[in-house]
């Protein structure tokens, strides 16, 4: 698109379904370079990607020509899709339903980037609900616990 100038950097932060640890440090470097390369093949710019064995951070410049729901419909199936193929697991993996989307001015990515490389660290002192909730609250994104994600059934 001639003309058509934008900077929009967003976080997104999705689980696995249920919440359940099952993204291993056995196969997470190549999940994380996977998931990467399905953002770069959208013409989205991957600037920092991390996880735990429950969930994931992504933050990315992202392009106009795609729709936030579309790209992370997207990213979420050709992902789950690779893990089972892959046969990491010995039951199918599913990623929760929903995400978040926080967006962030430039001037904010070195803290977010620090962010989201330190998530081992962090998520020694704080839970990823506690975590996810605090996003909300912060961004003041209205929401219902019961939404928030899926308890295990």
């Amino acid at each position: 698109m001639p003309n058509t100038y934008t900077q929009i950097h967003i976080q997104f932060v999705f689980a696995v379904k249920n919440r359940v640890a099952l993204i291993s440090q056995d196969w997470e470097e190549r999940l994380l370079k996977y998931i990467t390369g399905i953002f770069q093949s959208n013409n989205h710019k991957m600037i920092q990607i991390n996880c735990m064995p429950d969930h994931i951070h992504i933050l990315v410049g992202l392009r106009t020509h795609q729709s936030i729901s579309s790209l992370i419909q997207n990213v979420k199936a050709e992902s789950s899709k690779w893990i089972n193929d892959q046969c990491f697991l010995k039951s199918k993996f599913s990623w929760q339903e929903g995400y978040g989307a926080f967006s962030y001015s430039k001037s904010d990515l070195p803290n977010v980037i620090r962010y989201i490389q330190n998530q081992k660290e962090h998520h020694k002192k704080e839970n990823f609900l506690d975590e996810y909730t605090k996003f909300l609250k912060e961004f003041e994104i209205e929401y219902e616990d019961k939404y928030i994600f899926k308890e295990p059934e």
